[in-house]
Parts: C-alpha cells; structure tokens; sequence
C-alpha cells in the first residue's frame, strides 16, 4: 500500500540524518524533495502546494527536541500535516429509524458489488441484519454477483423478476424496503447502475433514488489506482449528489497513494473505508493517522491487532495455550497458527503494518515468505496425526513419503524440521501470550 510514496520519502528523511539542528536551508531542500515525491504520487497540484506552505510555515524556527534527531522533528511535522489531510474516521450514519438505507454509487468497474458484500459483512459482524439490493438494471451480471456474494456471506438478497428490466430501481428499492420492514431486515445495502463515465440518464437515476428515498448514506466507491481520475470524478458526483462519504478499493494495488490523499480536501467528504484486496473480509475503517503511519514507514500496530483479535479462534488460542503450558507445543499447534496468520492477511500484509519494516523491506522478500508458506502448509498436510503430534519419529523413510506428498524436496522437510523446532524453543517465551505467532512468524521464512 502506497509503496512508491513510503520509498521515495524515507529517502528524503534520510538526507536529513547528521544535522544538529533543522536550518531553513535543511528545510528548503528536504520539501522540495517531498513536494516532488506527493506530486509523483499523484496528489492534487494545490493541495501539494498547501501541504508544503503548511510544513515550513512549521518547520521553520522549530527547535529540535533533546530526543529527537532532525529527521525525526521533520516527520512529525509531516505526519501531522498527512493525518490533517487525510480526516479522521466518521462512522456511518445507521443509528436511525430501520431499516437504514445505504446507497452505494460510482462508476462501472470500480468494485461496488463487491464493496457491497464487503460492507455488509463489515455490518453483519456488529450485529446488523443486512439485505442486500441489486439495483443495477443494465448489468443482469451485477444482479448474479450479488446474489452470490449474498448466498457466500449467508445474507438475503433481493429477488428481482425474471427480466430484471421490468423494474425500475425505484421499485426494487421500494419493495425491497417494505420485505426489509416484514422481516426486521435493519440495514438495506443497494448496489446502484455505474457507467464507464459519467452521463445524465445515471445522474438523473440517482437524483430520483436519493428524493424518493433520502438514503442514511450515499457513498461513492472510488478505484484508488485512478488516482486524479478518480477524485475528479468523485467532485462531479458529490456536486450533484452531495455524498455522505467515500470508500477507496483496490488499495492493496495502490503504490502512489495520490486519491487518498486528495479526495477529502477536494470535495470535503471523509474517507470511510477502504477495500485492501479481492476477498470479502479485506475490508478497514479509513483510519488517516494510521495511514500516514503506515506511509511514513511507522507501521500500525493497532489495525494489526484489530485483524488478530478478529482472526484468531479463541477455542484454537486456549488449546495452543494449553499445549504450551504441557510444554507440548505440537505442528497441529503450529498449523493453527499460520492459518491465524492467514486470516489476517498473510505475510506480506502483516510486515507492512510492522513498524520499521520500511527500513529493512529489502532484505525481506514477503513473496518468497508467501511461496515458504505454501510449501509448509503442503508438508503439514501431509503428515499424518501421529507424525504431527510427535515429530520425533520422523524417521528417512516417513520423510521421503511427506516429500513426494507435498511436492517437495526431503530437503524441505528437513529444513521445515529443523525450524519447527527452533519456533517451538521459542514458544515456550510466550506462554500467555496468543499473538506469539505474529511476533516470531519471520523466523520460520528468513
């Protein structure tokens, strides 16, 4: 997530390290540095040139704290001025009379189906009873993405007719707002009609949709790796729509990051969440100051731990715990553990959000980490329970049988071996401590 932007700007701050004091000339030079580094990424010309008055209009005269180095004074500074740019959480509007209605709008192809789904598992987990409702009249392949996003997440949709086209979206969502009210359905998620640009036939569609039933939320879907095109558009429909708020998807596969950093001083909306990959749960709150954590190469932590506390089974926790405390610390242990890992995202996802992994991301390659982590899931797979829960008696003859199993080298196994046992030594530290596998997953990798 906003690769290229975190690179080019921890070699700025590096230009800064050795001075005994921030002069305006240290402080010219590190923001045209930075100033370049925004405008590559595709952040908004003025907004640019606003950030960076902003920054030295603070930097200059500012004294350079007994514990801190130049660079880290300059940061600070930075972040501050990011985490202003990017706004803070605003929570959706669903405290009101059900069932809520929200409303998702944005052009074709920039994931609002899925976002759909994603959204109301996000909702489903608090709790709410959602109903999903495919609105899109044009696309009968939007109608059958939802309806299987729907049956995936075990969530009602809406059955529209057989020829969709003999509805209009007003009537779907009028009916489907009198099903929600006879089954107590709260919360009405309605995936809306996009278009490859924007034309007046949608615009006027949406402007009915919102006056007929002035929704709780009017969110507008935003592709992230559009960068300008995408706030840009955002503008037009905020200015004729006056949306509630946004949500970026396709983050994951953004490296410049200049939509997210643009849109809400552009149209003064909030960011409300973002979509980090293709699977439902690959979903956030929009946090701004973790997001410029995570651009300045100061991980976050705290979303880290959110994802583990979601993830992580807590019967498999006790009973990993348990096995510790017999000091018998098993592979089946140990497969628990990296399917936790796999729940909150995967190696790669996990070394973005830890602090100071900027700095040594070249000497940690997470896709050979990813290709270590298949291979070892395949040796696990094929052992057998005996074997998991006493690897001692892994003699040559069982190993060469797990080898061929898994598509692997005997090599491998051994190598697996061996780092099981040194992560097992290693266990024994953290006792009570259920993250213990995210703190010590690198060492079974390097």
């Amino acid at each position: 997530m906003f690769d290229s932007l975190s690179s080019k700007l921890e070699k700025v701050f590096k230009n800064l390290r050795g001075y005994g004091k921030l002069s305006e000339k240290n402080i010219e030079d590190c923001l045209k540095e930075v100033k370049l580094s925004l405008l590559e990424a595709d952040v908004n010309y003025l907004i640019v040139k606003e950030f960076i008055e902003n920054v030295q209009s603070k930097s200059i005269g500012e004294k350079v704290a007994d514990s801190l180095t130049p660079s880290q004074q300059m940061i600070k500074i930075i972040r501050d001025e990011m985490v202003n740019l990017l706004g803070e959480p605003e929570p959706l509007n669903i405290k009101a009379k059900p069932p809520v209605i929200i409303m998702l709008i944005g052009l074709q192809g920039s994931g609002k189906t899925t976002t759909a789904g994603k959204l109301a598992l996000y909702l489903s987990r608090s709790k709410r009873s959602i109903y999903l409702v495919p609105a899109d009249i044009y696309r009968p392949a939007a109608i059958l993405q939802l309806k299987k996003i729907g049956a995936s997440l075990n969530l009602p949709v809406y059955e529209t007719r057989r020829d969709n086209r003999d509805e209009k979206p007003d009537e779907i969502l009028a009916n489907a707002v009198n099903i929600a009210e006879k089954n107590a359905y709260d919360t009405i998620i309605v995936d809306t009609a996009g278009r490859f640009e924007i034309d007046e036939p949608l615009m006027n569609e949406l402007k009915m949709l919102k006056n007929k039933f002035n929704p709780n939320e009017i969110i507008f879907v935003a592709d992230s790796m559009l960068g300008q095109s995408a706030v840009s558009v955002a503008k037009k429909f905020n200015d004729i729509l006056d949306i509630t708020g946004v949500i970026l998807t396709k983050v994951d596969g953004d490296s410049r990051g200049g939509a997210a950093l643009s849109i809400k001083k552009t149209i003064n909306k909030p960011i409300k969440f973002i979509g980090i990959g293709e699977k439902l749960n690959e979903f956030e709150v929009f946090y701004g100051e973790r997001i410029a954590n995570r651009i300045l190469g100061m991980g976050d932590v705290l979303t880290l731990i959110e994802k583990a506390q979601d993830a992580i089974d807590e019967k498999a926790a006790k009973a990993i715990e348990d096995s510790l405390n017999k000091k018998e610390f098993t592979i089946n242990d140990f497969a628990d553990q990296l399917k936790m890992i796999g729940k909150i995202g995967g190696i790669s996802h996990i070394a973005s959000m830890m602090p100071g992994f900027s700095k040594i991301k070249d000497k940690f390659n997470p896709e050979i980490a990813e290709k270590e982590l298949v291979k070892t899931r395949a040796i696990i797979d094929s052992m057998t329970k005996k074997e998991k829960a006493n690897p001692d008696i892994l003699n040559g003859n069982r190993r060469k049988r797990i080898a061929g199993g898994g598509g692997v080298t005997v090599n491998d196994v051994n190598l697996f071996i061996k780092k099981f046992e040194e992560v097992k030594k290693m266990m024994k530290s953290f006792k009570k401590n259920k993250f213990g596998a995210l703190s010590n997953f690198k060492n079974l990798f390097n």
